[in-house]
């Protein structure tokens, strides 16, 4: 039968998978991936290791899987969005990745606020005016990188540069473009008048492309450091995140995935665009189906950098228990009450995107007292972003967009002490699944129908299976919707002061 490969180009990771259809995983392969923040606010990578850990991969996945590289039929990467690549004239790097979670132009956030109608952008483009919007990055390189600005021959994303050095082809996959700001909803085509608000000229900006379409084939010299054959068919991939969604049966209204990875994302579906400033809006891959959805900066990318500067006395214990260190971070907050004894944390590491597009806002912990330890922190940071995703769905809601069944996925669904925390926030249970192996999988599944190996999206089910229901605990509803009001108006409270400590 057809074997087809996936790859996720993550911000904390790139995994790879091979499958061969109708329903057999034969393995799974991930590298690490280093986030690079040097100042406040900054995210950047460096897309020569998303290339050199997809190269590793590929390899490893074939001596592991025991499958000869002819017999592998096709390939499709998944990756976060709308990172920021740039390439010169010969098709050269000229800087580091600019992420999704940058949060450094907010200036040129409120610049085009102000020179746009925002509600008719909105309607437009289907996504709002934030620090997500590849215009805003690219008119701070504008002011801060000049020379960098003025050798920009190609614009785009994470896996569009993946699929360049796969193929050589110039394309940018359609939810790249739909979340960069580039697209007219209407016309479901990039527009000239969009991408104008770059102060780049149209031709910067590749055709854009279906997530299934293919946009070429293996070169010969990615060939020879892939392992792979040459002319194998590349389609076009998708967001990691809706390819995550589709291996997690995100396919009906009130359908929502909890989707927990580097970001925490909160996605819906419906059955036509519902734009708001406040949420991101993507295509399905399931051709017709739209959805609406929120991404935070941060998840867990927050906790490594938490267990790298805040627990490294740890290690050594979760070691001799046998444990990751996450593991034994949430068997320590296992012994501390829902509430962290006061401990309450604001996420806001990198400033924030949905729901609340503020770039200035910043981390805080409060409620600290010397009788407090590290597995307070640790609840208090988890409880966090169940607090986040509260305000995502509470915002649905009033977008018209109810949720009533949750699913999680992705690495942090692994940890059921946190799952459990999202559930009694939220007071719903949360569905995990079994063998999910994460957006890679969704990515394998779109070349499989590119290539037509198959034409059944939901075909994808097989490969994922139901885990345990984490029901809410109603012990808890009244504290933790006493903690909820609290976040909120912590940041509200926050908001009075800016990054310099002076009043804004």
């Amino acid at each position: 039968m057809t074997c087809v490969l996936g790859i996720d180009i993550g911000t904390t990771s790139t995994i790879g998978i091979l499958i061969r259809l109708p329903d057999q995983v034969l393995a799974v392969e991930s590298r690490p991936v280093d986030l690079l923040s040097e100042r406040a606010g900054w995210a950047e990578e460096d897309p020569e290791q998303w290339w050199n850990n997809l190269c590793d991969i590929t390899r490893s996945l074939i001596a592991k899987s025991g499958v000869g590289a002819d017999e592998i039929a096709g390939i499709g990467v998944a990756g976060m969005l709308p990172a920021l690549v740039l390439l010169d004239d010969r098709g050269r790097l000229l800087r580091r990745s600019i992420q999704q979670s940058d949060g450094r132009c907010a200036v040129e956030v409120e610049e085009i606020r102000a020179e746009i109608d925002q509600e008719a952008f909105v309607r437009m483009a289907g996504n709002g005016v934030n620090q997500q919007l590849i215009a805003c990055k690219l008119r701070w390189i504008e002011k801060h990188e000049p020379v960098v600005f003025n050798g920009i021959a190609t614009v785009f994303g994470s896996y569009d540069y993946i699929n360049f050095r796969l193929t050589g082809e110039r394309r940018i996959e359609q939810n790249w473009a739909l979340e960069a700001g580039f697209v007219d909803l209407g016309a479901h085509k990039v527009s000239d008048a969009l991408t104008a608000h770059t102060h780049l000229p149209p031709s910067v900006f590749p055709s854009k492309a279906s997530s299934h379409e293919i946009i070429g084939r293996l070169s010969a010299t990615a060939a020879g450091q892939t392992g792979l054959p040459a002319g194998l068919p590349v389609v076009a991939g998708a967001a990691d995140f809706i390819a995550s969604a589709l291996a997690s049966g995100l396919v009906s209204p009130g359908d929502a995935l909890l989707k927990f990875g580097g970001s925490v994302d909160v996605l819906a579906i419906s059955e036509r665009p519902k734009p708001d400033h406040r949420m991101f809006l993507d295509y399905h891959l399931v051709p017709g189906l739209y959805v609406p959805n929120g991404c935070m900066s941060t998840g867990g990318s927050a906790l490594n950098w938490f267990v790298a500067n805040f627990a490294r006395g740890e290690a050594a214990a979760a070691r001799a228990a046998g444990l990751t260190i996450h593991q034994y971070l949430d068997s320590l907050a296992g012994s501390v009450p829902a509430g962290a004894d006061g401990v309450a944390v604001v996420p806001y590491f990198l400033g924030e995107k949905t729901p609340i597009h503020d770039p200035f806002a910043r981390g805080a912990i409060t409620g600290l007292s010397l009788n407090h330890e590290v597995s307070h922190l640790w609840r208090a940071l988890l409880e966090s972003y169940a607090y986040a995703i509260a305000h995502h769905v509470e915002v649905f809601a009033e977008m018209g967009v109810v949720l009533s069944h949750f699913r999680a996925s992705d690495g942090g669904a692994s940890s059921r002490f946190w799952m459990q925390i999202v559930a009694d926030v939220l007071q719903q249970p949360i569905q995990l699944p079994v063998g999910h192996p994460g957006s890679c999988l969704g990515a394998a599944w779109t070349a499989a129908i590119g290539i037509g190996a198959t034409n059944d999206w939901g075909g994808i089910d097989r490969f994922v299976g139901r885990g345990d229901l984490i029901r809410p605990n109603p012990e808890h509803a009244a504290l933790y919707a006493e903690g909820y009001g609290a976040f909120r108006d912590t940041y509200r409270r926050l908001t009075h002061t800016d990054r310099r400590g002076t009043t804004r």
